[in-house]
């Protein structure tokens, strides 16, 4: 297989940023699958992470901030052989996208969104996002958040996601795994990664979060939905990382009686005569 398939560019990331090891994670993943660019979309928001599509070769839409899982989704339901990759951050997906994040878990179609979560708002310096820590003092929360933070994983199991897992760009064999699986998973999946800010969050550094992330073992059974739900609010002095929940469901295409036929949208021949009849019966 040609290692050369993917190309990575130069970034306008801050020197140290967890994004780099995102991005390093998703090309290996990518050229291990086997993937050809022309085969991959990847679509983001706006933000630091979701600049991730104009570092790599394949296909990208960049749209507005929040915005980017509709159109992932339209476009695996044009073409259900694209590989379609949702790249984001935290305020991006959980924040301005949040309504999007909860209902395109329950259309389940068979995209993968990987979330870049730092805690913070990084392109907009700074501000306290979703996820951020009670009590985190910001530029702007000069008395620190008082809101209570988001827990993404515990609402994506809620919503019912069938494939949720956490990674940490601290353990990148970790990572790899977890975004191969994903992508692999028929279905909606999501992996909120752990990827901190060197720049504008000074609490969830790489060395607060090496002192409490471990490593699921093979005893954890990520098909019990209940002990998963409690074992993803364990977030302080001990953070669990792995596939945290899996579940084989219906996507999407099957269930759409038109899509189930197996012809994606793309290829279909479109009946203009039968439009203008319905046009005219508006007339």
């Amino acid at each position: 297989m040609n290692t050369e398939t993917f190309q990575t560019h130069e970034t306008a990331w801050c020197p140290g940023c967890g994004n780099f090891a995102i991005l390093k994670c998703l090309q290996s993943v990518l050229q291990q699958l086997g993937k050809d660019p022309s085969e991959v979309l990847i679509a983001a928001g706006i933000g630091q992470a979701a600049k991730t599509p104009q570092y790599i070769s394949a296909n990208a839409f960049c749209g507005l901030h929040g915005r980017a899982l509709p159109a992932a989704v339209a476009a695996k339901i044009a073409n259900e052989r694209l590989t379609v990759i949702v790249d984001t951050g935290d305020g991006d997906s959980y924040g301005e996208g949040g309504n999007h994040f909860i209902h395109n878990i329950r259309r389940n179609v068979d995209i993968t969104h990987f979330v870049h979560d730092n805690q913070i708002y990084g392109l907009t310096k700074g501000q306290a996002s979703p996820t951020s820590m009670l009590g985190l003092v910001t530029g702007v929360q000069t008395d620190g958040n008082f809101n209570e933070p988001l827990n993404p994983v515990l609402l994506a199991i809620a919503c019912g996601a069938g494939f949720v897992a956490r990674g940490f760009t601290g353990h990148q064999e970790h990572l790899k795994a977890l975004m191969k699986q994903a992508i692999e998973y028929k279905g909606y999946a999501l992996v909120d990664i752990l990827q901190p800010c060197v720049t504008f969050n000074k609490t969830n550094t790489f060395a607060w979060y090496n002192q409490r992330v471990y490593e699921l073992d093979a005893s954890y059974d990520p098909t019990d939905k209940i002990a998963a739900m409690q074992k993803v609010m364990e977030f302080g002095d001990r953070i669990p990382i792995g596939l945290l929940y899996r579940e084989e469901k219906a996507t999407y295409h099957q269930k759409n009686a038109v899509l189930k036929q197996g012809i994606p949208l793309l290829d279909r021949k479109t009946d203009f005569k039968y439009i203008n009849q319905v046009i005219e019966s508006y007339i």
